[in-house]
């Protein structure tokens, strides 16, 4: 009796304990992200995409999916965590069986190692279409995002990206860079101009035509508001541009005026001025005019970036003999050094977090790009280009994925690049004539996923 009692408590505690471990892991579950982008050791998760259906069958319906596969395959593969299958492996078409969830069979995908699907089908009728997508947890058997997209066939690409942003969404709890753009500088004509593309480096648009040198082009949060440096007026001054309404302002104090940066959240901007005689770091208004002074020593005090929440400037000054990358509170008149290693070190860049910062070093004449933590407790900084020409400006996009960077190492020219935040996958961003610098990644403001 007292060992069939003993029992029945046993069973009941492992029963309570079951349950509140079940509860629990549910729980997680909910919050639970597929992919941690931050991860230094991710390994690249196997999706297979599928050719789009096309419902209707017609030349045009055709060619208009093929298009799109395409765009589809290229974007989820810009995110550096997803490895496209290649379609050879394939045990099924979904194209011919059916895209929708009930009509998969997983044994085919999860059989070639395939953790994700994705099966899309087209409609196109006199130059409109209608884009079904859909994303699938082969392992889980699960759909994790459905989306239907109709509108002119012209719109297939931001159709497309609209899809890869929910993904990214889905997979790692953040709409990725789907959205963003980036400003940069290239070289016309033998001056310098600043321009725009995509994220991924396609439809580059000149914006500045001074016939000059215009240089550190930086967005504001929004996305409508660019500030550039210009020789356009005979020395270094900050011109502040609407990219919509054209309306703006010049910063052309006595001396230089360079190196601008937004305020998170609001309309000022910090940067360099030396109309006092040193090169130091002012907050301005958009208007151009100088709200305080943030640096107060002797030597150099340039390539201010703010911290993401506004509330810190790194930069770099030569107060200690060399370049070094420093941190300042913008209610503080006190600067941390954050950069040892090294005897030049410039051009901080913070991710989006605000737990790291990237940055150039330059050891035995080698230029390259290093990661640092804000934190000294962390580590020493990493470098992530090596070997591979000079390497430069480096800048994150809006969701510390990736960084794009310029660098030599195609011919000696400099061109933009692309890189993981660890450093993996570098490969050329776009191919344009001249040369390319200066990259700076805007949020995804001014893009709406539905």
């Amino acid at each position: 009796m007292k060992q069939n009692k003993y029992l029945h408590v046993l069973y009941k505690t492992v029963r309570i304990w079951a349950i509140i471990v079940l509860l629990s892991v549910q729980a997680l579950a909910k919050d639970y992200d597929y992919i941690s982008i931050s991860n230094p050791f991710l390994n690249k998760t196997p999706t297979a995409v599928t050719s789009f259906k096309a419902f209707s069958g017609h030349q045009a319906e055709v060619a208009a999916g093929v298009q799109a596969e395409q765009i589809l395959k290229a974007g989820l593969d810009f995110t550096g965590y997803l490895k496209i299958m290649d379609p050879t492996a394939f045990l099924s078409n979904p194209a011919e069986s059916g895209i929708q969830l009930g009509q998969i069979n997983f044994k085919d995908w999860t059989g070639i190692g395939a953790e994700l699907l994705v099966t899309a089908g087209i409609e196109e009728s006199n130059g409109q279409v209608k884009l079904q997508l859909r994303l699938m947890d082969t392992f889980n058997t699960k759909l994790l995002v459905g989306k239907v997209y109709s509108g002119p066939a012209t719109q297939i690409r931001a159709m497309i990206h609209r899809f890869c942003a929910e993904v990214a969404k889905a997979l790692t709890g953040n709409f990725g860079v789907f959205g963003s753009k980036i400003a940069f500088v290239s070289t016309v004509n033998g001056n310098k101009e600043v321009f725009s593309c995509d994220f991924d480096g396609f439809n580059p648009r000149q914006i500045t035509n001074h016939n000059s040198i215009s240089l550190s082009p930086a967005w504001s949060n929004d996305g409508q508001w660019l500030a550039y440096v210009s020789y356009a007026k005979g020395k270094p001054d900050i011109f502040i541009k609407n990219l919509k309404d054209n309306l703006g302002a010049i910063v052309n104090y006595k001396g230089i005026n360079i190196s601008p940066d937004w305020m998170p959240g609001k309309p000022n901007l910090a940067a360099t001025l030396s109309f006092s005689g040193n090169q130091e770091i002012y907050l301005l208004t958009r208007k151009g005019e100088i709200i305080k002074r943030v640096t107060k020593s002797w030597g150099s005090n340039v390539s201010p970036k703010f911290s993401p929440d506004g509330r810190k400037i790194a930069f770099t000054s030569s107060r200690s003999g060399n370049p070094q990358i420093y941190i300042q509170g913008l209610d503080s008149e006190e600067a941390q050094r954050i950069t040892f290693a090294g005897k030049y070190n410039t051009s901080p860049a913070w991710s989006p977090d605000g737990k790291k910062i990237a940055y150039v070093g330059i050891e035995k004449n080698k230029i390259n790009i290093f990661v640092i933590s804000v934190d000294p407790h962390i580590g020493p900084p990493v470098q992530l280009t090596a070997g591979q020409g000079d390497n430069e400006d480096p800048c994150w996009s809006p969701d510390g994925s990736l960084i794009a960077f310029k660098s030599t190492r195609n011919g000696g020219r400099a061109h933009l690049f692309v890189m993981t935040a660890a450093g993996t996958d570098q490969r050329q961003l776009l191919s344009m004539s001249g040369v390319q610098s200066e990259p700076d990644w805007s949020d995804d403001a001014g893009f709406v996923v539905e």
